[in-house]
């Protein structure tokens, strides 16, 4: 198959997928998903090899990873069914496989996060304060036309690592009122802490695909450390600012709160949980092999 047709194909699939639920003045023209897909094709650069981050750090991208830089990355999310401009998207990160998952890496520039409540929290109070915040988040979500969302609970308890400052937790979630047997979109948080801020690389993928998929996201976390002069233990507390928020804030979203979103720290909108949940397999196949053949034809002499 051709790189247009390809592209027509994934692009076809994702109008049926992620913009059903839009109005025709929210949903992007396939025009637009195309060239999408095609300014990805062209900037995505393959394991493996070491990735810079934001001035800050280091990702050694493992091999059979594709990894869609900005403002790339941003344009392939809104074709995808996630509107808006995120200023801390650095990227996304594809598996070169049919594996139905994709990666979101951010960087926040939050100050210094104490992590000493690591050690004091409750992960039943820190569930209870999550529910409220969605709660109070939902009427936002509704004025811009996504539909309300509920915490069903854990799919994984956060547990952190004070050794190599990294942190992990998922939450299950789903449109408010469905029904108790549908299938449930989860995003799986990442988090390694440094001197002035973390970086997050979150999973996205379904709840019941996540046992599969959950190993690349630790390896993936693994693969990516602070340069010198900006890891944890560099933090100098004579000059260095110092954020205004804990380790649990970035589980129960205060922290998202304070700093003025409207979602919850690490979830998309309910409206992109139906990609996950009725094709991102199929997703990330079309998409891994789009990937690999616009990588192939260039290393294809006169292609």
């Amino acid at each position: 198959m051709k790189t247009w047709q390809a592209l027509g194909a994934l692009g076809a699939l994702l109008g049926v997928l992620a913009f059903a639920p839009l109005s025709q003045a929210q949903a992007p023209a396939p025009d637009a998903r195309k060239q999408a897909f095609e300014e990805a094709r062209k900037v995505a650069r393959s394991g493996p090899q070491e990735l810079p981050l934001a001035a800050k750090a280091v990702l050694r991208l493992p091999a059979g990873h594709a990894f869609v830089p900005q403002p790339q990355a941003g344009r392939l999310l809104n074709a995808m069914g996630n509107p808006g401009q995120d200023t801390k998207l650095l990227g996304l990160i594809f598996p070169e496989s049919d594996a139905g998952w994709f990666m979101t890496v951010r960087y926040e520039d939050s100050g210094h996060i104490k992590d000493d409540d690591a050690k004091d929290w409750n992960a039943d109070d820190l569930l209870k304060s999550y529910r409220e915040g969605t709660e109070a988040a939902n009427e936002e979500r509704v004025k811009l036309g996504a539909p309300a969302m509920e915490i069903i609970g854990w799919a994984e308890k956060p547990a952190y690592d004070a050794g190599t400052h990294r942190l992990v937790w998922a939450m299950s979630s789903r449109d408010k009122g469905a029904p108790a047997g549908e299938p449930q979109g989860v995003n799986y948080n990442t988090y390694v802490l440094g001197r002035e801020g973390y970086f997050m690389l979150n999973l996205v993928t379904g709840l019941s695909e996540l046992p599969q998929h959950k190993p690349a996201a630790h390896t993936l976390l693994q693969a990516l450390d602070f340069n010198e002069g900006q890891r944890y233990a560099d933090f100098n507390g004579s000059t260095d600012r110092v954020a205004e928020y804990g380790l649990a804030a970035l589980v129960v979203g205060a922290a998202a709160k304070k700093l003025g979103f409207i979602a919850m720290a690490g979830l998309f909108f309910a409206k992109f949980f139906k990609v996950i949940l009725v094709g991102l397999a199929l997703v990330g196949g079309l998409a891994a092999r789009f990937f690999r053949r616009g990588r192939d034809k260039a290393a294809t002499p006169g292609a």
